[in-house]
C-alpha cells in the first residue's frame, strides 16, 4: 500500500516536460488504465487519489496501493513491461499528468538531475513495497490494519492526527490488508473503544477518520 510522494525537485522538470505529456481531469471512480492494457505511458498524480487493484485468475480482487498527489503510476513500462498488471481507479476527482513512455525516457536521458531524483523516488517506493510484503507475511491482520491506517494518516509527517481518505470503506481496508470485512469491523470498533481512532457518522461519514499516535501501540506490541 505505497503512499510515497514525489521529491520536490522533480516538480520543475515535470513542468518543463510538456513534450509528449497530457493533463487528464478525471472524475471520481474513473479508470486511468486497466489490468491487461498496453503499457505505453507513465502517469503522475497532480491532485487527488488513485487506487490500484489486481484481479486473480479466479476473479478475486485485491487493493495493492492507494496513491496520492505526487505519486507516479505505470513507471514499470520504462523497464520493458508491455502490459499493465493492475487497474488504476480514481478515488476522488483528480488531475493526472500522462507522460508518453518516449517522452519520459527522453527526460531521463537528457536531464541527469531529473534521473537522479526519479531514481530516488523509485527506490523509496520499492522499499515501501518490501515493507508491505513483510507486513503481509508476518504480521497479524490487526497489526496490518493499524499500520495501514497510520500510513493513510501520514503518521510522523506533521506530528499530529490527520484525516484519512474521506469515505474509505471497510471493504477497501479489508482488500488492502488481506482479510475479511467482518475482521476489519471488529478491529475498528476495538481501536475506537481504546481511543486509538475516532470517527463520527460511520466509516463513510463526512467528518472522516482521525488516527491518533497511540495506534502505534498495536504495531509495536509483540
Amino acid at each position: 500500500m505505497a503512499l510515497t510522494r514525489t521529491p520536490p525537485n522533480l516538480e520543475t522538470f515535470l513542468r518543463k516536460g510538456d513534450r509528449g505529456s497530457t493533463i487528464l481531469l478525471s472524475p471520481k471512480k474513473e479508470i486511468i488504465f486497466s489490468q491487461g492494457d498496453s503499457a505505453d505511458a507513465v502517469f503522475r498524480i497532480q491532485a487527488g487519489k488513485v487506487k490500484l487493484t489486481v484481479v486473480s485468475e479466479h476473479g478475486k480482487e485485491a487493493v495493492v496501493g492507494i496513491l496520492e498527489r505526487g505519486a507516479f503510476l505505470g513507471e514499470s513500462c520504462l523497464v520493458g513491461q508491455t502490459v499493465r498488471t493492475a487497474t488504476a481507479t480514481t478515488l476522488e476527482d483528480s488531475r493526472i499528468l500522462r507522460i508518453d513512455k518516449a517522452a519520459m525516457l527522453r527526460m531521463l536521458h537528457e536531464q541527469p538531475t531529473f534521473a537522479e531524483a526519479f531514481m530516488s523516488y523509485v527506490l523509496m517506493h520499492s522499499i515501501r513495497i518490501q515493507e508491505d510484503l513483510v507486513d503481509l507475511l508476518f504480521n497479524s491482520s490487526e497489526k496490518r490494519l493499524a499500520r495501514a491506517l497510520l500510513l493513510l494518516a501520514h503518521f510522523g509527517k506533521e506530528g499530529k492526527p490527520e484525516t484519512v481518505i474521506a469515505k474509505i470503506s471497510q471493504e477497501t481496508l479489508a482488500e488492502m490488508i488481506g482479510t475479511t470485512r467482518s475482521r476489519v469491523s471488529f478491529f475498528m470498533n476495538k481501536f475506537r473503544k481504546l481511543g486509538f481512532i475516532d470517527y463520527k457518522g460511520g466509516m463513510a461519514g463526512t467528518n472522516g477518520l482521525q488516527v491518533h499516535s497511540s495506534l502505534l501501540n498495536v504495531v509495536l506490541h509483540d
